[in-house]
């Protein structure tokens, strides 16, 4: 009970790290072009809420907050819209050195320096990660049907003619080398017709499918699992398969009398909640028998306290000149699927499931860097580091989008004010900033919502 604690403490400070990262990256972006263009910055924070610890520097006050998710960035100016707001049909005074009281293109540039940052955070994080090599497990390329695991429903994979034991080795003309690869190269394809290459006993057959949208997540879907020969590579300790004698190098060879030919074979025989697991295996040569006493979770999850082997593929690193090119175009790529998956948000896919709010993206930063972590000082960092790339880039687009209170709002206000060539009333400023925090609040409710039905689903 006291590891479990520390585990999960462990993942929410990593998360509340990695998190806090990102915002500082964005802050720093306002920060820095606010400096450099003559407006006056009169705190910084890295955190929210009353401040635990502040220092004067240079005219700014640096502050770390009690809250240490979020942090801001406050301009000169915020005393003097606030006092404008009051007076019916007041204009915010020009002030020199004040946000507001800077021409127009000046807080277009300070408005979009925050996004700005957070892109060069992902791309230098891609091009240290090309730089220095990494890891990747993951499994074969050899697939299995889902319809052979979910016999009662059709996937493009068996509408192209695609069989269990088939190898996967191109899609849209990307060569595949493993099951990571073909979800990489499928989950940006949802409902675009794809080539697909794959073996079939030595022989190459050449079809074309049509990815379906997957609707708890848009990404696309194939319709096909990962063949895994079913040997243990782990075992969990005070698990039922502990408990059962199993160790690492089984090759489990049947299940409750039913053949187990690769590792996704069991999630059908564990459909129905078996109370007793029945399994035959193999040890140096040798079959051994054990039953299993199985207990599930409240989502259903039965934990066996069984890993599986994985396949590791070594990255090796690029050479500086090469390592910045693959960053830049990782950090291309990226953008635009992100771009794309937003445009999936209007097609019929489950927001509950696809949308993450601050308490999910903060578990799966501190679970992503606690597995890496685990494996190494040098694999936690690249893990953590890839995954705040990504968020880093989604943080961009959607302080980019045109709603009041976002930073794609107020570029939007400040290019009519420039093409208006007069200034915008401070209660029109209030009330649009009103509207968009009403919006923002709406959206975080249900985001946090979604995240209190998936942190429940993993309990």
């Amino acid at each position: 009970m006291v590891t479990a604690i520390l585990a999960v403490l462990v993942k929410v400070i990593l998360g509340l790290a990695g998190m806090g990262i990102v915002v500082l990256v964005h802050e720093l972006g306002h920060f820095t072009a606010a400096r450099l263009l003559g407006i006056e910055v009169e705190a910084f924070s890295l955190g929210w809420g009353r401040p635990l610890l502040r220092k004067k520097m240079g005219g700014v006050e640096y502050r770390i907050g009690i809250l240490p998710l979020g942090g801001y960035c406050k301009l000169k100016g915020e005393a003097e819209y606030q006092a404008a707001i009051s007076r019916p049909g007041a204009e915010l005074p020009r002030t020199p050195g004040t946000f507001f009281g800077a021409k127009p293109w000046r807080r277009i540039i300070v408005s979009a320096a925050g996004p700005l940052f957070n892109v060069v955070f992902a791309a230098l994080v891609f091009m240290f990660i090309w730089g220095s090599g990494f890891e990747i497990r993951s499994l074969d390329n050899r697939i299995v049907l889902a319809s052979d695991i979910n016999p009662e429903e059709q996937y493009p994979a068996d509408e192209a003619g695609l069989k269990t034991g088939d190898r996967i080795v191109e899609i849209a003309g990307r060569p595949i080398t493993n099951y990571r690869d073909i979800q990489e190269a499928i989950a940006p394809r949802g409902d675009i017709p794809t080539r697909v290459k794959a073996e079939r006993l030595g022989a190459v057959l050449e079809t074309e499918l049509v990815p379906r949208i997957d609707k708890s997540s848009g990404a696309g879907k194939l319709g096909v699992y990962y063949w895994a020969d079913p040997v243990i590579a782990s075992v969990k300790p005070g698990s039922p398969a502990q408990r059962g004698g199993l160790e690492k190098g089984d090759l489990i060879r049947a299940v409750n009398g039913g053949e187990l030919p690769y590792t996704v074979a069991l999630f059908p025989l564990l459909r129905d909640k078996p109370p007793l697991l029945t399994i035959e295996y193999l040890r140096g040569g040798i079959a051994h028998n054990e039953t299993l006493e199985l207990s599930y979770d409240s989502s259903g999850a039965a934990d066996i306290g069984i890993e599986f082997e994985t396949i590791s593929y070594p990255v090796q690193g690029l050479p500086p000149h090469r390592a910045v090119l693959k960053g830049l175009g990782e950090t291309w790529n990226t953008l635009t699927l992100s771009l794309r998956s937003l445009a999936l948000l209007f097609k019929g896919i489950d927001l509950t499931q696809a949308v993450s709010g601050p308490v999910r993206i903060t578990y799966m930063v501190g679970d992503v860097a606690a597995e890496g972590f685990g494996q190494g000082l040098r694999e936690g960092l690249i893990s953590m580091g890839n995954f705040l790339a990504l968020i880093s880039i989604a943080l961009c687009i959607m302080n980019l989008l045109p709603i009041p209170v976002l930073d794609g709002g107020m570029i939007a206000l400040f290019i009519l004010e420039g093409i208006m060539r007069r200034p915008i009333k401070a209660k029109t400023i209030y009330i649009f900033q009103t509207v968009g925090a009403v919006v923002i609040f709406g959206l975080m409710i249900f985001a946090v919502f979604g995240d209190i039905l998936f942190l429940a689903g993993r309990r």
